[in-house]
């Protein structure tokens, strides 16, 4: 395993003195564009700074290798870990201490090894709430319909909540875990959450939707619900942003739709993750340049 890790690492980078090396676990990531903000961002700042893929599907691993992962980025001397699909629920039994915020949500997308601990946090929620309120002011949030129960769904149904959403339906294929969702965030912020299965029901009285699942990804193409549903006083949002046109945000562009892409999420959880990883706050605009100017 170590070694493997290895040989997807920058010679010369992992440990060094001076030097930051992270990395992104999960699977089919080799699109993200992770890589070159932070690395960007480090060069702007005069940081030797390296950053990593380490893709499950790539390397070929099991989940169970979770485990043996981490302890290998920890063992070469990273800094920390960003954590995607579909290991931001299952990292926390890996971990020393939550964040507040982590804890909250139950998921976690930064973990950070300092002091021989590892630290886990969540910027998902944080960076998907900024870019909400920068790209969607005045968007009825009375009604709302969210796709998923995952780890990203986590932070975002908080950040809906925090928002001001009235009243937040989810719905996720395993319905077990849309119900706990639901219940962790009306028992954590006395808001009215419930897990649904009536799709087009709740579709047709909600006013925005919301997809945080990984349906629309290029490894999973599609759209979480029926084309059919979507509706012109709908608003849409994405966490997804490769592509940054998904066929959903496709579908209600073409309907007239406000939509919001992913791209601000992931903007947003970078620069908050690159202060935890660094100690040093970077600039949310050189960030945003960064990511538009990736191949």
């Amino acid at each position: 395993m170590l070694g493997r890790l290895v040989a997807k690492t920058k010679a010369g980078d992992a440990g060094s003195s001076g030097s930051v090396q992270v990395g992104l676990v999960g699977r089919g990531i080799q699109l993200s564009r992770s890589p070159v903000m932070h690395e960007r961002e480090g060069a702007r700042l005069g940081i030797s700074y390296s950053y990593v893929l380490i893709d499950f599907d790539r390397l070929g691993l099991e989940d169970n290798a979770l485990g043996n992962v981490i302890a290998a980025a920890e063992k070469m001397g990273f800094a920390g870990l960003n954590i995607t699909h579909p290991f931001k629920q299952n990292v926390i039994g890996h971990l020393d201490w939550l964040a507040p915020e982590a804890s909250a949500i139950g998921a976690v997308n930064t973990v950070v090894f300092s002091n021989g601990a590892r630290q886990g946090h969540n910027t998902d929620s944080w960076g998907f709430a900024e870019s909400f309120r920068e790209a969607m002011a005045r968007c009825s949030l009375g009604r709302i319909v969210q796709f998923g129960a995952g780890g990203a769904g986590a932070a975002v149904a908080c950040a809906l909540v925090e928002l001001g959403a009235g009243e937040l339906r989810i719905i996720d294929s395993n319905e077990e875990r849309a119900h706990r969702l639901a219940e962790r965030m009306t028992a954590g912020f006395g808001k009215h959450v419930l897990a649904a299965t009536d799709v087009a029901g709740v579709i047709a009285a909600a006013d925005g939707i919301v997809n945080t699942t990984p349906v629309g990804m290029a490894k999973y193409p599609g759209m979480p619900f029926p084309a059919v549903l979507l509706r012109a006083h709908h608003w849409v949002a994405e966490i997804i942003y490769f592509p940054e046109e998904t066929e959903l945000l496709k579908r209600a562009r073409a309907l007239g739709c406000r939509a919001l892409s992913g791209t601000g999420m992931a903007v947003y959880q970078a620069v908050r993750a690159f202060e935890l990883f660094t100690g040093m706050a970077p600039d949310r605009t050189a960030m945003a340049g960064h990511f538009e100017a990736a191949p």
